[in-house]
C-alpha cells in the first residue's frame, strides 16, 4: 500500500448524544453574491447610448439616437453610479434625508457635468438633458432606496441559517463507529 492510497483517519465524535454539524452553504451570503448593483452602471451606460438589450445583445434603438449620448458621455454619467452602485450602499440602512441629499447630488453633478462638457457628451439640444435625467435620477432612487430603512439589510437579518446536526445514538460499536472514535 503506498501513501496515497488507502490513508484511514480517526475522526473523535462526542459521545452520549453530541452531534456534528453538517456544514451548509449559508444563506445569507449566497444572497449577498446574487445582488449585484454594479450591473446596474453598465446597463445605464448602454441606455445611455440609445441602445437596448435584445436578449443575446445591446441593439442601437433608431429612434433614440437623437437623444443619446457619445460614448465618452455615456461612460462618464454612468460612472457616477459606481458611487451608489455597491454591495455596501445595497446592504446599508440610509436614513430618508440622507437618500434625499444624495440624489440632488448627482441630479446636479449631471447637469454641471452635461452643460460642462456639451460637445464632448454629443449634446447637440434641451431634450438631450430630460433624455439623462430620467435615465440617471430613478436608477439611482432606486438604488439608493434599496437601502433607505434597511430594505435588504432586514430582509438579510430574517434569514435564518440552521445547522443540522447528527446526533449519534447509543449503538452497538461496529467497525465503522470504532474507526470514527464512537464505540
Amino acid at each position: 500500500m503506498t501513501e496515497q492510497q488507502d490513508q484511514t483517519f480517526v475522526i473523535p465524535m462526542p459521545q452520549g448524544g453530541g452531534g456534528v454539524p453538517i456544514p451548509q452553504k449559508n444563506d445569507r451570503a449566497e444572497l449577498i453574491d446574487k445582488i449585484n448593483p454594479s450591473q446596474v452602471v453598465e446597463v445605464t451606460r448602454h441606455m445611455l447610448l440609445g441602445e437596448e438589450w435584445n436578449g443575446t445583445i445591446w441593439v442601437k434603438v433608431k429612434a433614440l439616437q437623437n437623444d443619446s449620448l457619445t460614448e465618452l458621455g455615456a461612460w462618464k454619467i454612468a460612472s457616477q453610479l459606481q458611487g451608489i452602485a455597491n454591495i455596501s450602499t445595497s446592504i446599508s440602512k440610509y436614513k430618508e434625508e440622507l437618500i434625499k441629499a444624495r440624489l440632488k447630488r448627482i441630479a446636479h453633478n449631471t447637469q454641471i457635468q452635461l452643460v460642462g462638457n456639451f460637445r464632448e457628451y454629443g449634446i447637440k439640444n434641451v431634450s438631450q438633458f430630460y433624455f439623462v435625467h430620467n435615465i440617471i435620477f430613478p436608477i439611482a432612487m432606486a438604488v439608493l432606496f434599496q437601502a433607505g430603512d434597511g430594505s435588504i439589510q432586514d430582509l438579510l437579518g430574517k434569514i435564518k441559517s440552521e445547522t443540522t446536526n447528527i446526533n449519534s445514538d447509543k449503538k452497538e460499536p461496529g467497525r465503522l463507529r470504532r474507526i470514527l472514535g464512537m464505540g
